[in-house]
């Protein structure tokens, strides 16, 4: 027995060798390292609030050289892993504001607490990095022009797997309208396919460095601009699709900038009667023919509206809306199944009835419901983090004037699929109502703003967003 223990050690000790021989191939080199930082950076630079949006197409160009330098699977994934969670960190520090301003949680550890958030969603990355590694070490570098196909599909795989697709590559564009048409033929996902492809075409000549590389990289970029400039004219070849000599209905979106912080009643009604006084300013303002609808948004709120439960308030928005002859559409949280609670957009027409009620159906992580409670018993005892809401199931389409407007709220414009369902089922315009106030003055203002501009872009469809703070828009 002795005998055989002394003949395994040595097996044992190869074998850690040869697991420490792994492990060290494996580790990036600090050049490597670089160039992966170095593209986390310019990918962070890229998007709102710097929107330095150029540096997207050549922000990958430092990775995907460390990875063709050494293609080895491990060290691929590393630095795809690195990159991914450094830029999502970076562009997404914005989460902590809640936890510091409205949990109480000290700063070093909401940014501690973040820290799961972005190491998860660079696992994709990281995976795309980890195929392209293996696919150039079985063709050479011309495996590059894989990874256009492998972000994408990398980028999809993140959306139905965390429910989550914040600043993906191709929303770096949504401030640059005639980069992003290509949008109306494959979402957010073919802009990226295209930045993608420059900068696979960058770092190909890159490391090739002859004539004939120089050739392909150009083609490829070459047929990146002739594609974006086709859907570019092809969208203003478009005609609108309402028609301005005869508008369906007359809008007023009113941003009423109401605290985040807790009210007194005092306060609630003073708030109550802002959303009227700037209502009825732009409607005198507006002051067009009464056979032209008019239409009254107020905007995703903090000040929990209830109208079924509340008489009182359902008097109130009837009320104006009989005084003014207009329909007015605003958020409040209204009944669900088991004593649960919607998050809901609810439309009061002119004569003061309720004629359409839309309940949010993807909620927001930690700020409208816990996910595995059980898991994480102590969050719902965060301020900031005590939302429990009941996700809708139905798509309801709203009376518009002699329109259709579909209408999701907040966080939804950045799932592609909610606003699509609304096209499909007739909408001839999306309304997107948001409170962005419980994050700041923070990058997230602009960024969810990118999410709701390829929404009306990718369903040709124009969009009404109004916001309590933040940005309030009309994209067509």
């Amino acid at each position: 027995m002795d005998e055989a223990l002394k003949l395994d050690a040595p097996n044992v000790e190869r074998r850690l060798l040869r697991v420490r021989r792994r492990v060290r191939a494996s580790a990036p080199t600090r050049v490597e390292t670089m160039l992966a930082v170095s593209s986390s950076a310019l990918l962070i630079l890229s998007f709102p609030d710097y929107n330095l949006w150029p540096l997207a197409w050549i922000g990958l160009v430092p990775l995907l050289l460390a990875i063709a330098r050494k293609p080895q699977r491990g060290r691929a994934f590393l630095l795809g892993w690195m990159t991914g969670a450094l830029f999502f960190y970076g562009s997404c520090y914005w989460l902590t504001y809640a936890m510091i301003r409205y949990g109480g949680i000290p700063r070093w550890a909401a940014f501690l607490l973040l820290v799961p958030g972005p190491v998860i969603a660079g696992l994709f990355p990281a995976a795309c990095c980890m195929t392209l590694a293996r696919a150039i070490a079985r063709w050479g570098v011309r495996a590059l022009f894989f990874v256009p196909i492998l972000w994408a599909t990398f980028e999809w795989a993140r959306l139905g797997i965390i429910g989550q697709l914040w600043n993906a590559i191709g929303y770096s564009q949504a401030y640059a309208p005639a980069l992003i048409q290509t949008a109306r033929w494959g979402g957010v996902f073919l802009v990226g396919f295209l930045i993608v492809t420059v900068n696979a075409s960058v770092a190909y000549v890159i490391l090739k460095r002859d004539i004939r590389a120089v050739k392909i990289s150009a083609a490829a970029i070459l047929s990146v601009a002739v594609i974006a400039f086709i859907a570019y004219l092809s969208a203003r070849s478009d005609a609108s699709l309402i028609s301005l000599d005869k508008p369906a209905a007359i809008v007023v979106a009113v941003q009423p900038d109401v605290p985040m912080d807790p009210m007194d009643l005092p306060t609630e009604t003073a708030f109550k009667q802002r959303h009227i006084s700037l209502s009825e300013s732009a409607l005198q303002e507006r002051n067009e023919s009464a056979a032209v609808a008019r239409l009254v948004f107020w905007p995703e709120s903090p000040m929990n509206f209830r109208y079924a439960r509340d008489a009182e308030f359902r008097e109130f928005v009837a009320d104006f809306a009989a005084r003014h002859h207009t329909s007015v559409l605003f958020n409040a949280q209204e009944p669900a199944p088991a004593d649960g609670t919607y998050n809901s957009a609810v439309m009061v027409n002119e004569e003061g009835k309720l004629v359409a009620q839309y309940d949010k159906i993807r909620l927001l992580p930690f700020g409208e419901y816990v996910p595995l409670p059980r898991w994480m018993p102590g969050v719902s005892a965060i301020p900031a983090m005590v939302g429990d809401f009941t996700p809708g199931a139905r798509y309801t389409l709203m009376p518009l004037g002699e329109a259709r407007a579909g209408v999701f709220i907040c966080f939804e414009s950045a799932f592609p699929s909610i606003a699509r369902q609304f096209a499909d089922d007739g909408a001839d315009v999306l309304v997107n109502i948001s409170n962005d106030g419980y994050l700041g003055e923070t990058p997230v203002m602009r960024q969810h703003l990118a999410n709701t501009i390829f929404r009306a872009v990718e369903n040709n469809r124009p969009v009404v967003r109004v916001t309590n703070t933040g940005i309030t828009a009309y994209i067509t």
